[in-house]
């Protein structure tokens, strides 16, 4: 299913002793920018955590937010670092010596220097942890991609319909080009018939005249190969997931197939033609940077 590269999705766990809540949003991004902002003790699964984000997600700046609330009254230790405090006793044995004071350190004071004693989360199953740490990435991952295939439904109807006013412009340009050579050779004969008066026409000179003139403002070629690219961006947006880079070429290939119209347009309504082609085109191309 075509997904779009903006979305949102969101989950909750609560449970006796933790809440859990996985949030992702998503915007435009020429690769899969994955940006991850967790409590520091879950900074072991990142690597786990990106490759279970790959499985369904492509391309997009995803920014994901982890937040762990701990309620039990267990998961904290305090630490008492020895060797930290040998080190502190050692250093005021020294300046008790080199400045000849009392060495009056007692236990309370040793306590309160820095590190000495601090409060550290419990250890707890790591096992356990991504388990349920991978769970409730899975289920915010299933809301953020049906959020993202909701819209890429809603860009492929707009992307149909546009592609069906731009096949209608085809058309109009097809009807049109045989009638600008027409008239070019009928205002061909007017113009020699006034320069030449009385005297007769040649048939030859003006037929060669149309026939240089209707190769120059041709647009056969451009013609079939932009309704081409318009039956191969209809067979894309049924295609399924992961077609944004091809949409976004064939909307590139459209585009110069546009330009070359317009440059070549020797007519006002032909050149009008070509204008609005180049300007559908262009919300095409807007649209398809939208898809995944």
């Amino acid at each position: 299913m075509m997904k779009s590269m903006t979305g949102f999705g969101r989950y909750e766990l609560t449970e006796q002793n933790f809440k859990l809540t996985v949030e992702m949003k998503s915007v435009n991004h020429r690769y899969l920018d994955l940006t991850i902002k967790m409590p520091k003790r879950f900074n072991c699964f990142e690597s786990a955590i990106r490759n279970q984000i790959k499985e369904d997600v492509q391309r997009g700046k995803v920014d994901m937010y982890i937040t762990f609330e701990d309620y039990s009254e267990d998961r904290v230790e305090l630490k008492y670092n020895r060797s930290l405090a040998a080190e502190y006793m050692k250093y005021f044995a020294e300046m008790s010596l080199e400045f000849d004071i009392k060495k009056d350190v007692t236990v309370s004071m040793l306590a309160k220097c820095p590190e000495v004693f601090s409060m550290e989360q419990a250890d707890s199953d790591e096992e356990e942890l991504w388990q349920v740490l991978s769970d409730a990435i899975r289920k915010a991952t299933e809301n953020f991609v049906k959020a993202r295939e909701t819209e890429g439904e809603q860009l492929r109807a707009d992307l149909q319909s546009k592609l069906d006013y731009l096949g209608e412009l085809v058309k109009k340009v097809e009807e049109r080009s045989p009638q600008v050579v027409a008239e070019y050779r009928a205002k061909l004969y007017e113009k020699l018939k006034e320069v030449l008066e009385n005297s007769s026409i040649d048939e030859n000179r003006i037929l060669t005249e149309a026939a240089v003139f209707a190769d120059k403002v041709c647009v056969d070629e451009e013609m079939v190969r932009l309704k081409t690219h318009i039956s191969h961006m209809r067979d894309a947006l049924t295609a399924g997931s992961g077609i944004g880079r091809k949409l976004d070429f064939l909307a590139q290939e459209m585009n110069r197939e546009a330009n070359t119209t317009l440059s070549k347009a020797n007519d006002v309504a032909l050149a009008d033609i070509a204008i609005d082609m180049k300007t559908e085109i262009e919300k095409i191309r807007e649209q398809v940077q939208n898809i995944e």
